[in-house]
């Protein structure tokens, strides 16, 4: 990754929330209703979407835009704090997300919750649900959010017209592979360092590829939740952050964060790993 000059400030407190931070979310979360009738108040399109380049039409032109157009993908706010969907409920959509940034996480046999994801504007959630037709996670809004509910079975419908959209479909597939590996490589082979700088890193490379700042943003996740993504006690997560202030590479005050040296927390990160 190499160095970006932030972007104007009031660009970057766009992301920032009110100065109480929404609670975190249980498992006990109420879950969004999402409307199928093709009466629903909020519909869009994804050829005049501002997120179209990266989200599901990514790639796509013509003809195959105007089919995915020809969905009406209905849109829902969410409100910080609730679900989604939660685990073991009935697949039927996958959700992109408008704006806000959501969690993932899944119940563990000894009755803890495991965070397996943060999902922010772009970024699809419900994939989980293809494989046995019921989610494996329940799905949370960190913050007020809005998605576009997509019915997966009008979705495969329309791929199976067009070899285009049936490899946008694989490529969803494989984004979500590649998203577990990830993961698994985190919690696998890194010290607590390197997690938290993959970690930090990653988000400040989705924040630039929507035209924020990537190197000054509000976390919406708690230092709690980031630990339990990166397989580290709380503790853990905030000696690291204040290392990592120590070491001049961030400035943290709460959950506002300016990477002071991309860089160097690149070049740090890159060299333990390899």
């Amino acid at each position: 990754m190499s160095a970006t000059a932030s972007m104007p400030r009031e660009r970057v407190f766009r992301l920032v929330p009110a100065t109480t931070a929404p609670k975190a979310a249980t498992k006990t979360a109420t879950t969004a209703p999402v409307e199928t009738s093709p009466v629903a108040p909020l519909k869009t399109s994804c050829s005049s979407c501002h997120l179209r380049e990266i989200c599901l039409p990514c790639g796509l032109a013509g003809n195959d835009i105007e089919r995915l157009d020809g969905l009406k993908f209905a849109r829902r706010r969410i409100a910080a704090g609730q679900a989604i969907y939660h685990e073991g409920e009935a697949f039927h959509f996958i959700y992109a997300v408008r704006m806000g940034t959501f969690k993932s996480s899944l119940v563990l046999a000894d009755g803890r919750d495991q965070v397996s994801g943060f999902h922010m504007a772009g970024e699809l959630m419900g994939l989980d649900g293809v494989a046995h037709g019921k989610h494996a996670s329940t799905a949370v809004a960190l913050e007020d959010a809005e998605v576009c509910a997509i019915p997966y079975s009008h979705l495969n419908e329309l791929a199976a017209t067009s070899s285009n959209l049936q490899h946008i479909v694989s490529r969803l597939m494989s984004r979500e592979i590649v998203r577990e590996h990830s993961l698994m490589l985190l919690l696998g082979s890194m010290n607590a360092e390197e997690r938290l700088a993959a970690f930090l890193l990653n988000l400040s490379q989705r924040l630039k590829a929507r035209g924020y700042s990537p190197t000054e943003f509000h976390l919406r996740m708690s230092r709690q939740e980031i630990g339990s993504y990166l397989g580290m006690k709380l503790e853990t997560v905030s000696r690291t952050f204040s290392a990592f202030q120590q070491q001049g590479l961030l400035e943290v005050d709460k959950r506002h964060i300016r990477i002071v040296d991309v860089p160097a927390m690149t070049r740090a990160f890159e060299l333990r790993v390899h």
